[in-house]
């Protein structure tokens, strides 16, 4: 992991005490691009400030903890007792630092993509006029992207499955592009992603309102509560959310709630009345609709596809 890490110009001084390994694997196609996946568990409390990379105006993108994997009781692996963050897709430049917060005894997996922003456009070709945002050297964009089946497909796929013989980096250069691939066709149905040049502070701003949305899914937190952790007025909260994030605050609450749902129907068998009733809902039609708008089946049907297929 070191010795990686040393390839791409990346500091991890005082790091790695603080993560108990379970596994790490990490591909260097330089001078372009780099790939990297593992999973750990955090053994105490702290907190990490990004560093820059090697690679020439390099774009990061972190595929956070959209998969699992299970510690083998036959090893010395402490199994974590606390959470697991939610998933994400993220992807900003270099540029800008990110500062990390990590609990003691959580579990944390990642696959992590570093690519040259000229490389990406390049492949991209004709496509990359719209993703100008991207490749403008002056604009400090920040962008969490949703998950699509895709993606989790192709992760699970490039961490789960038994290595080549032989061509491996090769092969694993290849699953990076098609992972690109996908994420970069979810990103295209954005509307209007470019917009205003962030600063840490408004990121950190923005984050602080989207943490505000999660902590209260059952009831929705008003306009005038988010305002005042955001600290900027409704217009700019709502134009550097929705380019944060890709939707609005409203449809970004309901999206949430209803994986909520979902997870409440898939993990704790609840039905799909008492998921509705927890999620905040008082008519069982009204969480049908949006249920099926944002999970793409109504409740009862995506608790049948559930069983059918043990996913």
């Amino acid at each position: 992991m070191q010795q990686f890490t040393d390839k791409l110009g990346l500091v991890l001084e005082n790091v790695l005490q603080h993560f108990q390994v379970i596994f790490f694997k990490g591909f260097a196609f330089l001078p372009d691009m780099a790939m990297h996946f593992g999973s750990f568990i955090v053994t105490d409390d702290f907190t990490r400030v990004t560093g820059q990379s090697d690679i020439t105006d390099g774009i990061g993108i972190v595929f956070h903890n959209i998969f699992q994997d299970h510690v083998d009781n036959k090893t010395n692996m402490r199994k974590p007792n606390g959470p697991v963050e939610p998933p994400y897709v993220r992807i900003f430049p270099y540029t800008i630092s990110q500062t990390l917060h990590f609990k003691k005894d959580t579990h944390v997996s990642h696959v992590s993509i570093s690519i040259s922003a000229g490389y990406l456009r390049n492949f991209l070709k004709e496509e990359a006029e719209h993703f100008d945002y991207l490749f403008d050297r002056a604009n400090n964009f920040w962008i969490e992207e949703l998950m699509t089946d895709d993606i989790l497909r192709t992760v699970n796929e490039i961490v789960k499955k038994d290595e080549p013989d032989a061509m491996k980096s090769f092969y694993y250069k290849m699953k990076a592009m098609e992972l690109l691939f996908y994420l970069f066709e979810s990103l295209k149905k954005r509307e209007n992603a470019a917009g205003i040049k962030l600063n840490g502070k408004e990121i950190k701003a923005i984050y602080q309102v989207r943490d505000k949305i999660v902590s209260s899914l059952s009831q929705p937190s008003t306009i005038a509560e988010l305002k005042k952790i955001a600290g900027m007025n409704e217009l700019k909260l709502r134009k550097i959310f929705t380019q944060v994030f890709g939707m609005g605050i409203y449809d970004y609450y309901q999206n949430l709630r209803m994986k909520e749902a979902a997870r409440l129907l898939r993990e704790e068998d609840l039905s799909v009345s008492e998921a509705g009733y927890q999620m905040g809902f008082e008519n069982l039609g009204h969480f049908t609709k949006v249920f099926e708008k944002h999970i793409g089946k109504k409740p009862k049907k995506y608790v049948l596809s559930f069983k059918i297929t043990g996913l």
